[in-house]
């Protein structure tokens, strides 16, 4: 691919040069060859002008021109790696029972349909020959179709793998016909499997059934969820648009199979991608037009609302404008502009504008190794999501919330009427029907309510109020503090009286937690983020507590000069603070409050814990997270307790492309942790380990099963003694689709905190529970799934799942419960911190502190 935002050798310079003319785009520009099904092994180069030195390497394809780019639900695919995990039947202690006792029990309705399917329902699946090979799909599903005996059976057939409900007579079917060309063609049909419904390949295929009925409904996929552009939401004042629409997944639960559904919004500015150039064109100076455009583009996912399908923005072909022509797949040539008015009747208004390239995945099976993309018009492309701008519009995303944070009740009303939809549309029910499948009613299970736990101060015992105790923070003593004496504040010269504002505040707020300090030294510098690291690289010295920086703007540049400066060349914690934050009425002793907790744990305190029953345990949190900067390369964050009150923590954070293998690094993470642990604990190893793994994305829990536990495994094999540690890791999960209510009022409302569902809406193959560990104020609340993936333990699950409730109380950064154990969001705040703004590992001087928070 071409260097972004450059005009090939020999087509008249660069973009700017090219004459960017608002509203128009106007530049030299040539016929691009267009690849379809057929000619997708075609040289890219035969339509270009010859004069062009370097072509693009890749095959060009009009989206939405009807050739298919990419299967969206017609094909079946069995990658559901994750369904074929049966990680429970290694663990004797909770083969035959993995639900806990102990709390209160409650009844729960879920989003949950039951699916019936007849006794002994099973799916025959065929492999189909033809003889002679035929290229075209199309052809031999009209082949096959053309018999008498599958015209009237319930089928699925995508080229090469037939799906039937009912078993044909013999084992190997042979059929023969004829082309219209007269020519005969022999099709073999060979019975390959038996599938009962609980089998992945099975699951799957009911998948696309319902997909198929929600597209009977009138509803529209994009991206893996379907939605109704004949009913959309409008926000005006934001200019913005909601689609909405479900989230729907059929799964085998513990005893059935079942649909899950849940209500999405699709987010659509009401700006096409022209519209959003030019007004970035009017903003920017013309010579940094190109790469501002790049930069704020490239990415991006947009969507073309004459088709409804999104694709992603990853190059911009400013070479190439609608008067341009391809070639169709009947080899006549045609222009963009011409194509979309026969296609779909629309008028391109600017002949000027360039075009936006998407690369697409080739298609599974294909012989051609060269990339396909699509070029997309940018007057047809409208924005989806929020922009970086809109994620800090508080009004915003206050009216925002009004639409997509649904109440249980509101949820259960869009729920019923997806139900009642299906069941009363004629084609939806014809379909069920005809796979003999009938959609049941919602499933309702009990849950269990555990009992609250105790905060422990150094002086009392705090009562757990909703979830938040942030108001008893001022009053109560913290378990362990680091007296700040040495310490130094920057700021800029015309904020510098809220920054001695602050400071006094710090000390009032600090004296009832126990946290002393002296009063800091002050330099005031210009408003710049060179004038900030200039002060600190002459002031900062190794007997250095704190560094405190009262920042002017939320300049990202100036943010991240400090963090590198100080977390890698002159390691030191940091705490920075916008003016802005520092300026709101009425607000700063509560600012104060929570800045004094972080900096206590920035110099090593602790602030409060729970009861542990479990001695010499240490709790892991692993996450991953993508750095903003190195594409291409993920940032790994492993965080272990190292006392036996799970107050304190060893962090380590570790760079590595995002194709390689975790395991290695986790290896050397482990091995530092436990020497950490040793160092603190008189040299010591703990006798029990528990991991929590956060940040697995769909399929890839084989990879956590097969090679993250092993290499944690072989270090504690090298363990010496004779008490190793024991090992678990567990599987969080934040994103799933099923959700929880309870009964109260004569309505729905929210489960309570500490609400743990292990039956019925688990897996049976998994040693897996929910868990609600965090009060929702607004909308319905999201439960965090837990999957046991390896347990040589051999805890009680009642155990496992109170100790997993216990870790999501020991967050410091938040007073109150949290969706995900403490360790897993420390490791999440490390991982943000070094990919959005340092880039490289941190020093390991500042490793026994939360220096990130």
């Amino acid at each position: 691919m071409k260097a972004r935002g450059k005009a090939f050798p020999g087509e008249g310079g660069t973009p700017g040069q090219a004459g960017f003319s608002a509203p128009g785009f106007s530049g030299n520009g040539g016929s691009v060859a267009v690849l379809s099904e057929e000619n997708a092994t075609q040289s890219p180069t035969q339509s270009h002008t010859e004069d062009r030195k370097s072509p693009p390497k890749y095959g060009f394809s009009v989206a939405g021109s009807g050739y298919k780019v990419m299967d969206r639900g017609g094909r079946i695919r069995c990658n559901f790696q994750d369904m074929g995990m049966n990680t429970r039947q290694t663990m004797a202690h909770v083969k035959n029972n993995k639900t806990g006792s102990s709390g209160i029990p409650i009844k729960i309705v879920t989003n949950l349909f039951g699916l019936w399917l007849p006794e002994n329902w099973h799916l025959y699946q065929y492999h189909v020959e033809f003889s002679p090979e035929l290229e075209s799909r199309r052809l031999r599903l009209a082949l096959l179709y053309s018999h008498a005996q599958f015209q009237l059976k319930a089928k699925v057939f995508d080229g090469a793998t037939l799906f039937l409900m009912d078993k044909l007579e013999n084992h190997v079917t042979e059929l023969s016909c004829e082309t219209r060309r007269g020519e005969t063609v022999k099709i073999t049909i060979r019975l390959i499997h038996q599938l009962p419904s609980s089998s992945p390949t099975c699951i799957q295929f009911l998948n696309i059934i319902f997909k198929k009925l929600l597209k009977k409904l009138s509803m529209h996929q994009i991206g893996r969820n379907f939605y109704s552009p004949s009913d959309p939401i409008e926000i005006p004042q934001h200019k913005l648009t909601l689609w909405p629409g479900f989230a729907i997944s059929v799964g085998q639960f513990e005893n059935k199979v079942m649909l899950c559904a849940d209500v999405s919004h699709k987010v659509l500015r009401n700006e096409n991608v022209l519209e959003f150039m030019t007004s970035l064109y009017n903003r920017v100076d013309l010579a940094r037009f190109a790469e501002s455009c790049e930069k704020e583009l490239l990415g991006l996912i947009v969507l073309t609302r004459y088709n409804n399908k999104t694709y992603r923005v990853d190059d911009i072909e400013w070479s190439v404008k609608p008067t341009d022509t391809f070639k169709k797949r009947d080899g006549t040539e045609i222009s963009y502009e011409d194509y979309y008015k026969q296609q779909y009747d629309i008028i391109i208004t600017d002949l000027n504008q360039p075009m936006l390239v998407s690369q697409l995945k080739n298609k599974r099976g294909s012989s051609t190794v060269e990339p396909r993309v699509a070029l997309l018009v940018p007057e047809f492309c409208y924005l989806t999501g929020l922009s970086s701008r809109a994620t800090t519009d508080f009004r915003l995303l206050k009216d925002l919330a009004q639409e997509t944070h649904l109440t249980p009740e509101r949820r259960q009303q869009r729920l019923s009427r997806l139900a009642d939809n299906i069941q009363r549309n004629k084609d939806a029910r014809l379909e069920l029907e005809t796979w003999g499948l009938q959609l049941g009613c919602q499933v309702s299970l009990t849950g269990r309510v555990v009992t609250t736990e105790k905060i422990l101060m150094r002086d009392s015992i705090m009562p757990m109020n909703a979830g938040d105790w942030f108001r008893d923070m001022r009053d109560v003593r913290t378990l362990g503090v680091v007296p700040l004496g040495n310490w130094l504040v920057v700021v800029s010269n015309r904020n510098s009286e809220l920054a001695h504002n602050l400071v006094n505040c710090l000390k009032r707020v600090g004296g009832p937690m126990g946290f002393h300090m002296e009063y800091p030294k002050f330099l005031q510098v210009q408003d710049s983020p060179v004038a900030f690291v200039r002060a600190l690289q002459r002031n900062v010295n190794p007997e250095l507590q704190l560094v405190l920086c009262v920042l002017p703007s939320n300049q990202k540049d100036c943010y991240d000069s400090i963090k590198k400066y100080l977390t890698l060349e002159h390691p030191v914690p940091s705490q920075c603070v916008l003016a802005r934050t520092l300026s709101k009425q009425g607000m700063l002793m509560s600012v104060a409050t929570k800045i004094a907790m972080q900096i206590i744990c920035k110099l090593g305190g602790e602030l409060w814990a729970v009861d542990i029953p479990l001695k010499s345990l240490m709790v892991v949190g692993i996450d991953v997270n993508k750095d903003a900067v190195n594409k291409g390369h993920s940032v790994v964050g492993f965080v272990a307790s190292t006392n036996v009150k799970l107050t304190r923590w060893f962090s380590r954070c570790m760079l590595q492309n995002s194709g390689a293998n975790m395991a290695d690094c986790l290896k050397i993470c482990m091995e530092g942790a436990l020497s950490q642990w040793q160092k603190c604990n008189g040299g010591q190893l703990p006798a029990r380990i528990i991991v929590y793994r956060d940040g697995v994305g769909d399929g890839q829990l084989k990879m956590v099963v097969d090679y993250e536990v092993p290499q944690l495994l072989s270090v504690l094999s090298e363990c010496r003694g004779d008490h190793r540690p024991k090992l678990s890791m567990i599987v969080v999960r934040k994103k799933c689709h099923l959700r929880f209510f309870t009964e109260a009022n004569r309505g729905l409302e929210n489960p309570p905190i500490g609400t743990i569902i292990d039956t019925e809406a688990t897996r049976p193959e998994w040693y897996d529970f929910f868990l609600i560990s965090q009060l929702a104020r607004q909308g319905t609340v999201n439960p965090t799934h837990y999957n046991v993936v390896y347990d040589n333990n051999g805890l009680k699950p009642e155990h496992m799942q109170r100790l997993t409730y216990k870790m999501c109380h020991l967050y410091y950064n938040w007073p109150g419960l949290i969706r995900v154990p403490a360790p897993c969001q420390y490791a999440n705040k490390l991982t943000f911190l070094v990919g959005q703004s340092i880039h490289q590992e941190p020093n390991l001087e500042l490793a026994d502190k939360l220096f990130y928070l």
